[in-house]
């Protein structure tokens, strides 16, 4: 007999349980995340806000709305802590979990009426940051499974997989929205019907856990465990040594996050605003409320779930150039593929009356064309970040720069928006000007950074 003991080798995860778990994990997430968004501009306002004006009663939702963004830097030091101590799979479940519990939560939130008047709102703005608690460190996490566990030049088209799940989720979320606007009356709608996506997401939470629980570690983070290089302190040291990629993370990503916010929340709560004083009086009136002609500002008069759908064929833009983007960024670098990107967010901002204001047919191209940029500006993040640092604080460099970049860059954009369309007294001018200048710094920011296609991604340890 012979003594030789067999060699087993270790457990892989394969290419298709790897893009399968990225992309699930982000769509659910992203789901949840979009959910609410929706829910602030159709719905929160009134349930949550009774006693406001219109125009309050929207901006204290969006108010509420960015409490998630305060909450995601906070998530990203978190989640990037574990991440980067005890690995990847650990932290992705709690992330998706602490999601789930919490839009699960949304949807059993009651009225602000009676006993609720101050506790309904109070509950909200809890379950609203742990929404970004979660989501703070989601997005980091699926990108380091996606591109950790990709050939070494493959990883801008493995990381569009998790990028994928920000416009499958909106897709999902609105299309929920728009079926049940149309099949439910609005009494039935604002009663219970708007409740469903948010009770509904628990499904789509059980399966991402499934599939998660299922992934090994990746190759890079069990070198970092067998050189003894874990970090004691993962946030610690990438402020410490990494502060500059950091930086410069944050702003890259600023324009794609301006964009995308002014691209959705933004435009629907204009796209959907009466066109003229007199229905915004008559729309007041049959709530029960006062109008205020002095604080009315024209928008388009779409009807909702007109505009949703309007919206939903743009993000169809979105994730077909997210796709393309991949192969792209692999052959032109991340670098310059970029900075060819963020000039047309440029250019589309200084160019955003011509689309936003003439009517519907102009706003659907300009949907189209913002959506197209926001997939070829947002594909190539996953790599792109993450690479900027070594693996052993790259959950948490990588985290904490794209979230640092929802507080200055998606946080404000609905409210500084609205206020810039208030300003412009219906005009949307200033509004592009506001997109013109987040692209410029993002310019910036990619003219001091090294592209990063052919970084040694796997043996990068500090």
């Amino acid at each position: 007999m012979s003594n030789k003991t067999a060699v087993v080798a270790p457990k892989e995860n394969t290419r298709g349980r790897v893009l399968f778990a990225s992309l699930i994990g982000t769509t659910i997430e992203f789901f949840d995340f979009y959910a609410y968004a929706t829910a602030s501009v159709l719905v929160f306002p009134t349930l949550f806000f009774p006693n406001a004006s219109n125009v309050n009663a929207i901006l204290s939702s969006f108010a509420i709305f960015g409490v998630a963004f305060v909450a995601r830097p906070v998530g990203s030091v978190l989640f990037g802590h574990f991440g980067d101590k005890i690995g990847r799979k650990g932290t992705l479940v709690a992330s998706l979990l602490l999601m789930g519990i919490a839009t699960f939560l949304i949807g059993f939130l009651p009225p602000a009426q009676g006993n609720f008047v101050v506790l309904a709102p109070l509950m909200l703005v809890l379950l609203r940051f742990a929404q970004g608690l979660a989501l703070g460190g989601e997005w980091s996490g699926a990108a380091l499974l996606a591109t950790e566990n990709a050939p070494a030049n493959k990883r801008a088209i493995y990381g569009t997989f998790p990028q994928l799940g920000a416009p499958i989720g909106f897709i999902i979320a609105n299309l929920m929205f728009v079926g049940l606007q149309l099949g439910l009356t609005p009494e039935q709608f604002m009663s219970w019907g708007w409740r469903v996506p948010f009770i509904l997401s628990a499904v789509m939470v059980a399966v991402g856990l499934w599939v998660r629980l299922k992934l090994v570690e990746s190759v890079a983070f069990t070198k970092v465990v067998d050189q003894k290089k874990v970090a004691k302190s993962p946030f610690k040291t990438t402020m410490k040594y990494h502060w500059r990629p950091t930086l410069a993370g944050t702003f890259i990503m600023l324009a794609t996050y301006v964009l995308f916010y002014l691209m959705t929340a933004f435009t629907l709560t204009y796209g959907t605003s009466p066109a003229t004083a007199e229905v915004a009086r008559a729309a007041a009136e049959a709530k029960g409320k006062a109008f205020d002609a002095a604080a009315f500002v024209p928008g388009l008069g779409i009807a909702r779930p007109e505009f949703l759908t309007m919206l939903i064929i743009g993000v169809v833009f979105f994730g077909i150039f997210t796709v393309v983007s991949g192969p792209l960024a692999e052959k032109f670098g991340r670098r310059k593929f970029l900075i060819w990107v963020t000039l047309g967010i440029l250019l589309f901002g200084a160019t955003w009356t011509l689309m936003f204001g003439p009517g519907k047919g102009a706003a659907m191209a300009g949907l189209v064309i913002g959506f197209t940029l926001m997939g070829l500006t947002f594909g190539p993040m996953a790599a792109y970040l993450p690479e900027l640092f070594p693996s052993n604080v790259r959950y948490t460099g990588s985290a904490v720069a794209y979230n640092m970049s929802s507080v200055i860059g998606a946080a404000p954009a609905s409210f500084v928006a609205i206020a810039l369309w208030q300003f412009g007294g219906g005009n949307t001018v200033w509004v592009g000007v506001y997109l013109a200048a987040a692209a410029v710094l993002t310019l910036v920011a990619l003219f001091l950074t090294k592209d990063t296609k052919d970084v040694d991604y796997e043996n990068n340890v500090s």
